[in-house]
């Protein structure tokens, strides 16, 4: 059949959501369609393709198997081929729903074709269709139904034609729910001459017509200006006006002039008039209003919508095991709260735990590469910092004992290269002490800042003071987090929301005379964290970044491994931060003979850190995931061991594991054991390799900020607190 041959482009998106409904499973599905596919070249999906539609499933309404359906129909993938591969997968499902489609299919056989004719001829337009039987038709001129019977059939007949037939039309073929539209055709009339009367001529006998003088003229105006259009016709009778913009009629405008006062981008598009008496109809040119920024704006690149980013990226770091320093415990829970908090309002996040000096530079990096025109970027850091000469440092886990600004990140340095980005708002979440480093007496001066109004430095306590964190039995939180995570969903300006933080803190108890925010901001628009991101034609720079941030959350797939006993072990995984994993076996199906079984994990590589003590544990609390989103993870009555893998940021090759099995027999006492190696590549941030050096070491351009104190006090509330940022 002619329809097979055509690509599975053609399919409605009813159709392709549910079979990509279909396709979103483990078992047989997208990943088992994109095998399939790959017998010919040109249909077979690179890793990052692979990785760009796995990637879908931490959007809400993502999916996987409808990213793959896209990438075959943009490679004209026939329908043929699809069902041939269905049927290698015998997905039956999805073969019936595929086959009971094409079967309903329309194709339009016959388009209709522009014509022309004088006063009182005949037009006759045909569209034809082939697919199920009961094919309906309905013709439109503009977007208004032909009314009567006459536009219902497959031939609109126009007889005797007259000035009101003049115009676009199209006809929609549908059966049940599908349909499908045929292409324009232009009826147009002419007089004797071959001239149309819609334009400079008369009707031959009349002292009729219509003749456009001025035609809209396509301009550039900056939000908050005024937009002035003009459109003028000679005609007799005298003409009529009708705006249209986006090819939507303006009722409010319906005269040769259009006026906006203060436009702004819902006013960009394009614009047309129509022009029109008793015998005529004529359209003008199409203008296209271009909104730019505003007329007071000095930096030329601020081009996006006020109250709307183009993206929104942030970058989350919690020190907590240091090697020479006090230990903390609030970054954990920090960082995951946070993570949480951000997502909700659409930002992209990367979170990590316990960097060293080379994998927080190359972290950074990656941030930038993440940072565009117009992109709102927040890095959050938690663990030890200081304060030199106005500059903020962030400390890594390795710094040494008398440590200086090149053992460390310079936020201000930071800050210089997202400026390079041309970013839309820049924030800074500091929660850290910033009391002076003795030990450091180099004067770090960062690049001078652009003046872009758009930077806001949240410090968790002032300066020359500490922070500190609330100890807890089980999980531990940060003053600044406590506060902050009340307010930062809320739906106000950035300083409005750390202002209201601030007030918190200081009418509360536990705070008072010991830490108080510092909130520093040039800041003069209303930008929100919960600002829209702007829908646009997704850019090469908007795909790499998406590419980029989706390589640092691939999780390994759920698995099944079967031993030579009859176990089936299922293998599981689910990401706490982005360098940490946790893993858990569960025992899917074993013979009636075997009265006992379980499958632990071993033979990690040592790249990453594995707590063997809490390794292959029956509850998260006892494997110490603490705050993992448990709905990830099989239910409680569902007997499984769960081991927590961390530093994924330091794997250097493929994560491999062995599975051992340990079982026994009911007529035997001794135990048995079988092995299986598991390879899962490199899960989550471990692809962008942040154990390697990504630019020269510069002291001056390398800094970071941190530093903890190990002070403890009581509290009323009978909570310690301990300081996360002193010399």
């Amino acid at each position: 059949m002619e329809e097979w041959k055509m690509s599975i482009g053609i399919l409605s998106d009813q159709i392709l959501n549910r079979l990509a409904k279909m396709l979103d499973n483990s078992t047989c599905g997208w990943r088992q369609l994109a095998n399939a596919v790959s017998e010919q070249p040109k249909f077979r999906c690179s890793e990052s393709e692979l990785t760009s539609c796995s990637l879908q499933v931490l959007t809400a309404a993502g999916s996987p198997g409808r990213t793959l359906l896209a990438r075959l129909a943009d490679r004209s993938c026939s329908l043929d081929f699809l069902l041939h591969c269905l049927r290698k997968m015998d997905h039956q499902e999805a073969i019936q729903l595929l086959t009971t489609s094409v079967a309903e299919l329309i194709q339009i056989t016959v388009q209709p074709q522009s014509q022309q004719s004088t006063v009182g001829g005949r037009v006759v337009l045909t569209c034809r269709a082939s697919g199920a039987p009961g094919l309906t038709y309905q013709w439109f001129k503009g977007n208004k139904e032909v009314p009567d019977e006459t536009g219902k059939t497959s031939e609109l007949v126009l007889c005797p034609l007259a000035l009101v037939h003049q115009g676009h039309y199209i006809c929609r073929v549908h059966h049940g729910e599908n349909f499908i539209f045929s292409q324009w055709a232009h009826v147009r009339l002419v007089n004797s001459a071959g001239s149309s009367p819609g334009c400079s001529s008369l009707f031959p006998g009349s002292v009729s017509g219509l003749h456009i003088i001025c035609h809209p003229r396509s301009q550039l105006v900056s939000e908050g200006n005024t937009l002035s259009l003009e459109c003028d016709a000679k005609a007799n009778p005298p003409a009529q006006y009708q705006w249209y913009h986006n090819m939507v009629p303006m009722p409010q405008h319906q005269t040769h002039s259009l006026k906006i006062p203060c436009v702004t981008t819902a006013h960009r598009g394009q614009y047309e008039c129509k022009i029109f008496n008793l015998y005529h109809e004529a359209w003008s040119n199409p203008a296209t209003i271009t909104i730019g920024p505003s007329s007071d704006d000095d930096v030329s690149w601020v081009e996006i919508d006020r109250g709307r980013a183009t993206d929104k990226v942030a970058l989350l770091i919690g020190n907590l095991n240091y090697l020479y320093h006090t230990q903390l415990c609030a970054p954990m829970a920090d960082v995951h709260e946070l993570t949480n908090l951000l997502r909700q309002m659409d930002f992209k996040v990367v979170s990590l735990l316990d960097l060293n000096w080379q994998e927080m530079h190359s972290a950074v990096t990656e941030f930038l590469l993440l940072l565009d025109k117009g992109v709102y970027g927040l890095l959050y850091f938690a663990g030890h910092g200081y304060e030199n000469y106005g500059n903020s440092f962030m400390v890594p886990i390795d710094a040494p004992t008398s440590y200086t600004s090149e053992h460390c990140l310079c936020v201000q340095n930071i800050l210089t290269r997202m400026q390079e980005k041309e970013t839309g708002l820049n924030v800074f979440l500091l929660d850290m002490c910033r009391k002076r480093n003795v030990n450091d007496d180099i004067i770090v001066q960062p690049a001078l800042l652009k003046v872009t109004a758009n930077i806001v430095f949240g410090y968790a306590t002032c300066a020359d003071a500490e922070a500190y964190e609330v100890k807890k039995e089980d999980v531990s939180n940060g003053i600044f987090i406590s506060f902050l995570k009340r307010r930062v969903c809320e739906d106000e300006k950035v300083t409005v929301m750390l202002d209201r933080v601030a007030e918190d803190m200081g009418r509360c108890r536990i705070t008072q005379g010991r830490q108080a925010l510092e909130l520093r901001s040039n800041l003069c628009e209303r930008r929100s964290l919960t600002d829209q991101i702007q829908t646009s034609d997704c850019s090469a720079a908007d795909s790499a970044r998406n590419l980029q941030w989706a390589v640092a959350h691939v999780l390994p797939e759920r698995t099944c491994l079967k031993f030579e006993c009859g176990v089936t072990v299922q293998l599981g995984f689910a990401a706490e931060f982005s360098n940490i994993m946790v893993i858990y076996t569960r025992i899917l199906e074993k013979p009636k003979d075997i009265v006992s079984c379980s499958a632990q994990f071993t033979d990690f590589p040592e790249d990453v850190d594995i707590d063997l003590k809490k390794s292959n544990q029956e509850t998260l609390l006892e494997a110490g995931s603490l705050l993992l989103i448990k709905e990830n993870l099989p239910s409680p009555e569902v007997p499984s061991l769960y081991t927590r893998i961390r530093c994924l940021q330091r794997l250097k090759r493929d994560l491999t594991f062995t599975v051992c099995l340990h079982y026994t027999y009911s007529n035997m006492d001794e135990e048995v054991e079988e092995r299986q190696t598991y390879r899962v590549g490199k899960p989550l941030v471990s692809k962008l390799n942040l154990h390697e050096p990504r630019l020269p070491r510069i002291s001056s351009t390398s800094s970071s900020l941190s530093l903890n104190s190990s002070v403890a006090e009581c509290s009323s509330f009978a909570e310690a607190f301990t300081s996360v940022g002193s010399a």
